[in-house]
């Protein structure tokens, strides 16, 4: 962009006479004061001293690129072109950008924040196109998408097909209720409120935090070990201003309340920068809000911390340091496998080594890794990444699951070629992966010769120490059946130190499959799984319920906990 104007774009919009320079030193406080990283052009616009078009107009002279808007016909649409194929309806709304033309060297595009660089270099590579770019106002890009993605074509009696429900009112809000929630959304006790829900779900070591409305009111809770617990909730009234403020903070469009958005934001607590995931979905009473909390730091990537016994996290350590290979980790949602494969990224990364993930998403952001988010909108796909990667020279390959049969044979064939491949499966047992590939279509010959290894996994709460206390009277026919004779169990009591819940943190249990020459040719023969499972459970393999019972005698959780955790 040659001959862009260099100066602040503030001294340019009191130049304009769009603000004053009050509002901008007023704009300036509230931006400093935010957790969040917002522009100082959507801090004015919150306080009602700019409008979304004089802003455009304002970044168009800045940058020296056109303003289009559909108002004064600027701003029209190619739906010849196959624009949408180009560049997927996922990224467009999550980067508010609008694909209006293209030819065959060029794509051209309006965009919201043309300031927006790294999205411009995505979009190059996406098309393998030059970009010309373009700026306009956030509600011409969403009606633009509306039109391009969904009616796939110009507006019908003044709104987009889909914007029309059965009273043939537009579900969306109006522009004078969505500026009052702006407004509401940056008053000092709202982003004080919201600061403070953030804040404690992070001093409580909460995952999630969930908002969402009722017919009377607003539930907020914390995720905490796996656990929903009810906090104090402000009345209904706070409810609107609380969602925009979150949505303003994740860069959600606080007038689209119909349709599911994700987004995301980070803050810095005590020195340390703290990650946020955002999704929300329609609920008949209003939006429910979902913030998963990503914070690095506490989670460590430890993987002698996660619960592994001695002998088992022996065989982990002597396996991941094979140079080629899959390894896989199964168990359901939640059960900690993202966790373990980050755990075993952060131990055998080296300056020596080429580390390379592809994710849905990125959680955690891992130093000298090299991470990818799986874009299926766009066409990138786990098996297209995997694909992709083997021409970037890597050692190491994480694919966030194996979904389908398109990524499985990348992994098998990125195996056999020297390379280590660590990845996720959906099934509940270790040996339950070996039947899943098979059943995929993957030859039983081709799995023997790549699998090194299988993690199964669960979590279990774990007893607070500080506060633990002994069960005086165990059934017997209970110890029997688990096999905990002489062992001394504890339950959960609540102290200060684990906010009374009894129990602090939770720790994995593991079954662990390792494909020795015996197990490998078993596989080859289709041999049942039964008879792999026996054969291993003979070679010293431990089962998920008997490792979640050794931690019962060791202390670190309930029986109960263990039950449930390992219950087929």
């Amino acid at each position: 962009m040659a001959g862009v104007d260099r100066r602040r774009i503030g001294d340019i919009l009191i130049e304009d006479g769009m603000i004053t320079p009050e509002q901008l030193n007023e704009a300036l406080e509230l931006q400093k004061g935010s957790i969040d990283d917002i522009a100082i052009g959507e801090v004015l616009i919150q306080l009602g001293h700019l409008s979304e078009e004089g802003l455009s107009l304002s970044l168009s002279k800045k940058l020296k690129i056109k303003y289009l808007s559909f108002s004064d016909y600027s701003l029209e649409i190619r739906y010849d072109q196959g624009l949408d194929k180009l560049i997927g309806e996922e990224f467009a709304r999550m980067h508010l950008v609008l694909p209006i033309s293209k030819t065959q060297k060029a794509i051209s595009i309006s965009m919201w924040d043309p300031l927006n660089f790294v999205c411009i270099d995505n979009i190059k590579r996406m098309t393998l196109l030059d970009v010309t770019v373009y700026c306009s106002t956030k509600k011409d890009i969403l009606e633009g998408i509306e039109r391009l993605y969904v009616l796939k074509g110009p507006p019908v009696n003044g709104y987009a097909a889909s914007a029309i429900t059965v009273d043939q009112k537009p579900p969306v809000a109006r522009k004078e209720e969505v500026e009052q929630l702006k407004m509401k959304a940056s008053e000092p006790p709202i982003i004080k409120l919201v600061n403070m829900i953030i804040q404690r779900a992070i001093k409580d070591k909460a995952s999630d935090i969930h908002i969402e409305p009722t017919e009377t009111g607003i539930d907020i809770r914390y995720r905490i070990d796996g656990i929903l617990y009810a906090i104090d909730t402000p009345s209904k009234d706070m409810y609107a201003p609380i969602v925009s403020r979150i949505k303003i903070l994740s860069r959600l469009d606080i007038a689209e309340k119909r349709l599911p958005q994700d987004g995301g934001f980070s803050i810095k607590i005590d020195n340390r920068t703290v990650d946020f995931r955002v999704s929300t979905i329609p609920t008949i009473y209003g939006e429910k809000i979902v913030i998963r909390i990503l914070d690095k730091e506490k989670m460590g990537f430890d993987l002698s911390s996660i619960g592994m016994s001695k002998p088992d996290f022996l065989k982990v350590s002597t396996a991941i340091k094979k140079p080629y290979g899959l390894i896989f980790i199964t168990g359901p949602t939640g059960s900690g496998k993202t966790t373990t494969l980050y755990c075993i990224l952060n131990s055998i990364k080296s300056p020596q080594k080429n580390l390379i993930t592809i994710e849905d998403p990125v959680e955690y952001k891992i130093e000298g890794v090299n991470q990818v988010q799986e874009m299926s909108s766009i066409g990138l796909s786990f098996g297209r990444g995997l694909r992709a990667f083997l021409r970037q020279d890597p050692d190491i390959i994480m694919v966030g699951e194996v979904r389908d049969l398109e990524t499985a044979e990348m992994a098998v064939r990125s195996a056999l070629v020297g390379r280590l491949i660590l990845s996720t499966l959906h099934t509940n047992d270790a040996v339950g992966a070996i039947s899943r590939l098979l059943d995929m279509g993957i030859e039983p010959f081709l799995v023997s010769s790549t699998l090194i290894m299988v993690i199964a996994q669960r979590l279990v709460r774990r007893l607070c120490p500080e506060c633990k206390k002994r069960v005086k009277n165990i059934d017997k026919t209970t110890i029997d059946k688990y096999k905990l004779a002489g062992a001394t169990l504890y339950e959960p009591k609540g102290c200060s130190k684990c906010n009374n819940r009894g129990f602090s943190g939770r720790i994995a249990v593991f079954e662990i499959l390792i494909a020795d020459p015996e197990i490998q040719e078993l596989i080859e023969k289709r041999a049942d799984i039964t008879v792999i499972k026996s054969a291993l459970i003979k070679k010293g393999m431990k089962l998920l319920r008997d490792d979640a019972m050794e931690k019962v005698r060791e202390g670190q959780t309930t029986l109960n906990e263990a039950i449930i955790a390992t219950m087929e």
